[in-house]
C-alpha cells in the first residue's frame, strides 16, 4: 500500500480543513516547498495535493504552485481540485504532475471522465467525496442525492482505474477512517481505491493495509504528529508504483 502525505492549498498557503469547512482552513506549514521537501526526506514517493481554491472557484487556482512542486521535489505529485475541462487536464501531466484527480466533473461531465481516462489511462483517478454516503461537489460545498458506490460503479465502466474515496464527516478529524464504506467501496469495484479522511495513527494504516487497499491519503496526523511518516511507511510497505 502507498501512502500519500497531503498539501491542501488556499491562497497559496499549505492549510488543513476540518470536515471540509473552509471556514477552519489553518497554516500547517511555512510553505508547500518546504512541507514537500519535509516528506521526501522522510521517505515519501508519493505526494496528494488539493487546490481548495479550485474546487471552490470550478478552475485551477493555484496551478502554478502545484507544477513547482512537481518540479522541484522528487515526488510524485497527485493533483485534484477544479479540474473541469481537458485543458487543465492537459496542463498539469504535460508540467510533471503524474495523476489528476476528476471530482465535480464524475457528477456532471462524465464524458470528460471517459475522454481523458482513454487519453492518459492511470494517470486520471477520480475522486468520490461523500457527505452520509452521498457524493459532494464544488468543494463539497454541495451535497448531490447520488450514492457513492453507484458512482464509483459508473467511473470504472467510464475506464477510471483508481478512485479516492474521502468520507467528508471524517475528514481533518483524526477520528479514523470509515473502515466499512472503505471495504464496501473496495468489493463494489475493481478500481484501485485510496482512502482519505480521518487517518490518525499506525493503528489505522494497518487497518487499511488489512482491507487490501491501493493507497492511504495522510495529512492532518502528519502535521499534528500523531503519525510518524517513516514508521507508517514501513507499516505500509510500500512499493514502487510504476503505473503513473
Amino acid at each position: 500500500m502507498i501512502l500519500l502525505p497531503a498539501i491542501d492549498l488556499k491562497d497559496g498557503r499549505c492549510v488543513r480543513l476540518y470536515q471540509g469547512d473552509f471556514n477552519t482552513a489553518q497554516q500547517v506549514a511555512p510553505s508547500p516547498d518546504e512541507a514537500a521537501r519535509a516528506f521526501r526526506k522522510s521517505g515519501a514517493e508519493w505526494l496528494h495535493m488539493v487546490d481548495l481554491d479550485g474546487a471552490k472557484e470550478r478552475r485551477p487556482v493555484n496551478a502554478e504552485a502545484v507544477i513547482a512542486v512537481a518540479r522541484s521535489s522528487g515526488l510524485r505529485v497527485e493533483v485534484g481540485g477544479g479540474i473541469r475541462e481537458m485543458a487543465a487536464v492537459e496542463s498539469y501531466l504535460e508540467n510533471g504532475v503524474s495523476r489528476v484527480i476528476l471530482g465535480s466533473a464524475a457528477l456532471f461531465n462524465p464524458e470528460l471522465v471517459r475522454q481523458a481516462a482513454a487519453r492518459y489511462g492511470e494517470r486520471v483517478a477520480v475522486g468520490i467525496d461523500a457527505r452520509g454516503g452521498r457524493a459532494a461537489s464544488d468543494g463539497w460545498l454541495h451535497t448531490s442525492e447520488t450514492d457513492f458506490i453507484e458512482l464509483a460503479k459508473a467511473m470504472e465502466q467510464a475506464g477510471v482505474g483508481t478512485i479516492i474515496y474521502t468520507d467528508i464527516g471524517r475528514d481533518g478529524t483524526l477520528q479514523g477512517p470509515n473502515l466499512e464504506e472503505l471495504a464496501a467501496l473496495a468489493a463494489a469495484v475493481r478500481c484501485r481505491v485510496i482512502a482519505s479522511g480521518g487517518v490518525r495513527d499506525l493503528r489505522d494504516i494497518a487497518a487499511l493495509k488489512a482491507l487490501g487497499l491501493y493507497g492511504a491519503i495522510c495529512g492532518k496526523s502528519l502535521y499534528e504528529g500523531t503519525l510518524p511518516l517513516p514508521e507508517a511507511l514501513r507499516l505500509a510497505g510500500e512499493e514502487t508504483d510504476d503505473a503513473c
